[in-house]
């Protein structure tokens, strides 16, 4: 069977150049009028997503929400394991997948086997992007690396996320969000200081999500745009338009450490964690109220600023040259801080947040996701999109789910075109339509194992 998938360079580059269109049915609630897929700014790109879990696939929703073309591919029978995460809606796949899976088409090849390579090798002839987050060398193992590609398609751009990247002592290691969080200096100033050095005590706080994988696909997906701007400059000057965007999970969340790595150059000092405030500016904290596990963050820290929320809390004796500034303040942090808990602890939520927008001081209450479902500034910025999940077929069947809308916001509609697909719900338009495989072909493929569903 090894004659089964030939694809002559001459064919590639005809199929390789040919513009994308978009056959998958419309699931958004929202109706579609000036934002259809042709008119979106990727519209045309083609997205292979061999990436499992968060990293990679969000760096592919955010490719796909702006108009890319994103074919997911997945392990036969199981899938993605996002698709058993967490909660699990009716059908048994849990609603995150349905939104991290948004606009993208579903299809299965089981990788390992010698005739799943061979589609993938094909796929990447008439794609733009490979998006994945394996770890590295384990696409080399398979045959499916960016030299092997190359050689079929060489304008093919290989984004790769992974823990610590492709190259280093560190790159063969395995790296999830957490432990990536932990070794890019992230956790280590998130929690309680020793009061004395300053130090961390005890464990630091995670966030409860996996913010170093979003972060990550953040800055896959910015980078894969950067890639297809420089395929332009490329091509132009006679080169090949293919490279490498190489993605690591500790190194993006280290961009986003700001002034830690400065300070520590230049002054030898190792900022440490600081609670609910942040080290080096006063006022800015997270205060108590009347009301139980009811904070409000209050950010009085530029000068005049300083002024109003003093004066609008009755401590007109903190304002003066000694808090001018906000040297001055951090020298008298505990003072400061004891006064703003003292009057926002006699009051409830409301009730601060009340004071602090009539004085026009910053401020936000804390809020859980019930809070900010409901939340009058969410719904009238439409940040949350509902987006229903179809009983294939039956177009009378099927439920909504609520999804995070994508930003950032550009002008025209931008909705959520269809949500996270069914397993395999696009092989026959892939594989038939797509890559010109007959039906028998996928009919023995299916029966071999390399590819499943629908």
């Amino acid at each position: 069977m090894s004659s089964r998938f030939s694809y002559p360079l001459k064919l590639s580059r005809r199929l390789r150049y040919r513009r994308v269109t978009f056959g998958v049915r419309c699931f958004s609630a929202r109706s579609s009028t000036d934002g259809s897929a042709s008119e979106l700014p990727l519209a045309g790109v083609r997205v292979l997503e061999l990436g499992q879990l968060i990293a990679g696939p969000f760096a592919g929703q955010l490719l796909g929400h702006y108009g890319a073309e994103v074919i997911k591919v997945e392990p036969p029978s199981v899938g993605d394991p996002l698709r058993v995460w967490r909660e699990l809606d009716v059908d048994g796949v849990s609603p995150w997948f349905r939104s991290l899976g948004r606009n993208k088409k579903s299809i299965t090849i089981d990788l390992r086997k010698d005739e799943g390579k061979k589609l993938v090798k094909k796929l990447a002839i008439i794609s733009d992007v490979i998006l994945e987050n394996f770890k590295p060398g384990t696409l080399e193992k398979w045959g499916l690396g960016p030299k092997d590609l190359h050689a079929y398609n060489p304008d093919l751009i290989f984004t790769r996320v992974s823990g610590y990247g492709q190259t280093g002592p560190w790159s063969s290691r395995g790296g999830y969000a957490s432990v990536c969080e932990a070794e890019s200096g992230f956790r280590y100033i998130n929690g309680h200081p020793d009061p004395d050095t300053g130090a961390l005590v005890g464990a630091p706080v995670r966030p409860n999500i996996s913010l170093g994988d979003s972060v990550a696909g953040l800055h896959a997906a910015f980078g894969t745009v950067l890639a297809l701007m420089a395929k332009i400059n490329r091509k132009r000057h006679g080169k090949p338009g293919g490279q490498t965007v190489d993605v690591s999970i500790m190194e993006s969340m280290m961009n986003l450490m700001e002034g830690i790595i400065p300070e520590y150059s230049r002054k030898g000092q190792i900022r440490g964690p600081s609670g609910s405030s942040v080290t080096g500016i006063v006022p800015t904290n997270a205060y108590p109220t009347s009301e139980p596990s009811s904070f409000v963050v209050i950010g009085g820290n530029g000068d005049s600023i300083y002024a109003r929320l003093m004066t609008a809390i009755g401590r007109e004796d903190l304002v003066g040259p000694e808090f001018a500034n906000n040297h001055h303040r951090v020298a008298r942090r505990c003072k400061i801080e004891n006064a703003i808990s003292e009057w926002t602890r006699q009051r409830t939520p409301e009730e601060v947040c009340k004071v602090m927008e009539r004085s026009c001081v910053p401020f936000g209450r804390i809020m859980n996701v019930k809070d900010l479902m409901e939340n009058e500034h969410v719904r009238a910025r439409g940040m949350v999109e509902r987006v229903h999940v179809p009983r294939i077929g039956d177009d009378d069947a099927g439920w909504d789910v609520e999804v995070p809308r994508v930003v950032p916001v550009l002008e025209g509609d931008y909705s959520t075109r269809w949500a996270g697909p069914d397993l395999g719900q696009h092989n026959e338009e892939v594989f038939l339509k797509d890559m010109g495989i007959s039906a028998e072909e996928l009919a023995s493929l299916r029966a071999e194992g390399v590819v499943s569903g629908k």
